[in-house]
């Protein structure tokens, strides 16, 4: 009694919250089969190798005390792995489980050990952010916004300078002024579903009053638009002041005479030389008057700047009548065709023009008037407009072509307006009298070409086999009253023409070709040139054999020995 006794103090004096450790028992049979019996209930069974870690104060090794400091020095480990950050997403595992945890208890989802993958996802999309201190937001540049960009120069209200600066006082300008009413004139073609839209007719329009304030020009016209594969062409047809001749530098005589010089310090073994002289070039006219009689600026878009283009030379147009080229939009660009175009896109662009200007540009017969009685059988082009001119009723223009006339020059086949003789020059008129007088009596090689007179009647244009050079057309046919005259041009798609009482206008829309029933066949190459003149000095004769060839060099030695000794006996008889 006394020893249970004692045990029980023993057990009653533990702390509370402590229980028994097994080897306490082990000296009572009793209480040690009643402690097996409690630790049977955990979670382990005896045989398996957890068995009795669940238990308070137990530990495997009881020799051996853990040491608090390298408990600690592990969790610190383990937690510094778990702050480890990664590399891609910039996150760290121990963060991340945190968030998660939170997540879970916020929200508190059923089944959660089911969808803890995707609640790991979740948490991972939330803490995405943009590096906004190396990336910034790319917005999108509408084409809307980069037309925009480019027109906002043509807006400013006054612009600072001219070509009058500096030349004193601005002249006063007598008569119409030189910038035209381009929305006037959108207005009448619109009528007929012709032009462009608004938006880019008003650009244009700020476009050419910045060309005015330029330029020294005495007219400007909006002659159209010519479409190309890359950009377009805005072509702008005026009149400028002292208007100079572009051409520089050498003439062709001047180039010759150069020519000759150096032939004369060459030395005299040359090897044989080519006969064949080029035809003569022929001159091209002179500015303000035929196919030069207007200067002609283009840009691609409204608010770039007006680019000048070179006159026209007639070898030009001769050649842009035997290929058909799409315009790319760049005036530098080469024209590559057969025959070879002598020069660029610039060039090319220009003699188009010429082309379609002679051949598109109409107004009601009547309007314009010659300036001189004489001027109609001299075939000059100066032309004024007729103060008495009573516009025909629409009716009438619509029924008979003969209400409209051409009021530019036809360009003649030659490339010009007015023909030339390529033979004669007037430096070297004298001396080569003789020879033009000796071509004169053999039959003259080039006849004088004439065209039609300025002011002829479109109803004397040719047609296209069946089709008629020109469709004449009203606005609309529901109000009659206030219709007006439209003009189609069939031989140039694209050439339009209107016209509405003493107001008349033309403009092009279009590729800058001509119509052709047929496709276009380039032109043949000319014939080969003959290897040598054929004639009775030159003949052709049948190789000889070898037998000839070998009596022939004999004989030739023979006659070499001969004169060999006789040059030796002469030798002899004059030391004799």
């Amino acid at each position: 009694d006394q020893r249970e006794s004692a045990g029980q103090t023993r057990v009653r004096g533990q702390a509370p919250g402590q229980s028994q450790s097994p080897a306490q028992h082990l000296g009572h049979p009793r209480r040690a089969a009643q402690a097996a019996e409690q630790l049977q209930h955990g979670p382990y069974q005896p045989h398996e190798p957890g068995y009795g870690l669940d238990q308070p104060e137990f530990s495997p090794y009881e020799d051996e005390i853990p040491d608090p400091k390298a408990r600690m020095l592990a969790i610190q480990n383990a937690k510094a792995y778990l702050l480890k950050t990664s590399t891609k997403s910039g996150l760290n595992l121990y963060d991340h489980l945190a968030r998660v945890i939170t997540k879970i208890l916020d929200e508190q989802p059923e089944n959660t050990a089911d969808i803890i993958e995707n609640i790991s996802k979740d948490v991972k999309w939330a803490q995405f952010r943009k590096k906004m201190d190396t990336l910034r937001d790319e917005h999108l540049i509408l084409p809307t916004y980069e037309a925009a960009e480019k027109c906002k120069a043509l807006f400013v209200k006054d612009r600072v300078g001219g070509w009058w600066e500096g030349k004193g006082e601005r002249e006063e300008i007598v008569g119409p002024p030189p910038l035209p009413n381009v929305m006037e004139t959108a207005f009448y073609f619109e009528q007929a579903g012709i032009g462009l839209n608004k938006d880019e007719s008003y650009c244009i329009f700020l476009s050419l009053k910045n060309l005015v304030n330029v330029q020294p020009i005495l007219t400007c016209r909006f002659w159209g638009k010519i479409l190309g594969l890359e950009m377009n062409y805005i072509i702008a047809e005026t009149q400028v002041r002292e208007v100079e001749d572009q051409e520089g530098g050498e003439t062709g005589h001047e180039r010759e005479e150069i020519y000759e010089e150096g032939e004369r310090e060459m030395d005299e073994d040359e090897p044989p030389k080519s006969t064949y002289k080029p035809p003569p070039e022929i001159p091209r006219e002179e500015n303000g008057a035929g196919t030069n009689k207007y200067v002609y600026f283009v840009c691609n878009e409204p608010g770039k700047p007006w680019v000048k283009l070179p006159p026209v030379t007639p070898a030009q147009i001769v050649c842009a009548r035997k290929i058909k080229k799409f315009f790319t939009g760049r005036l530098d660009a080469p024209v590559v065709s057969f025959p070879p175009f002598p020069g660029n896109e610039a060039n090319y662009l220009r003699a188009q023009i010429a082309r379609i200007s002679a051949g598109t540009h109409v107004s009601p017969t009547g309007f314009y008037q010659f300036a001189n009685e004489d001027e109609e059988e001299e075939e000059g082009d100066a032309y004024e407009e007729n103060p008495d001119f009573e516009p025909p009723p629409v009716a009438e223009m619509l029924e008979s072509l003969a209400a409209w006339a051409h009021h530019v020059k036809i360009i003649l086949k030659q490339g010009r307006c007015v023909w030339i003789n390529p033979q004669k020059s007037d430096e070297n008129a004298e001396e080569e009298e003789e020879e033009e007088e000796e071509k004169d009596e053999e039959g003259e090689g080039q006849q004088e070409e004439t065209g039609p007179p300025l002011l002829t009647l479109i109803s004397e244009d040719a047609g296209i086999k069946s089709i008629p050079a020109w469709t004449a057309q009203a606005s609309t046919n529901l109000i009659p009253e206030y219709c007006i005259a439209i003009l189609q041009s069939n031989r140039w798609p694209g050439a339009y023409a209107f016209a509405s009482g003493r107001k008349f206008d033309n403009i092009y829309f279009g590729w800058g070709h001509k119509y052709s029933p047929e496709n276009h066949s380039p032109a043949l190459p000319p014939p080969a040139q003959a290897e040598y003149p054929i004639g009775s000095e030159i003949t052709e004769t049948v190789d000889p054999t070898v037998e000839e060839e070998m009596a022939f060099k004999a004989a030739q030695e023979e006659a070499l020995a001969g004169d060999d000794e006789e040059e030796g006996e002469e030798d002899e008889g004059d030391d004799e």
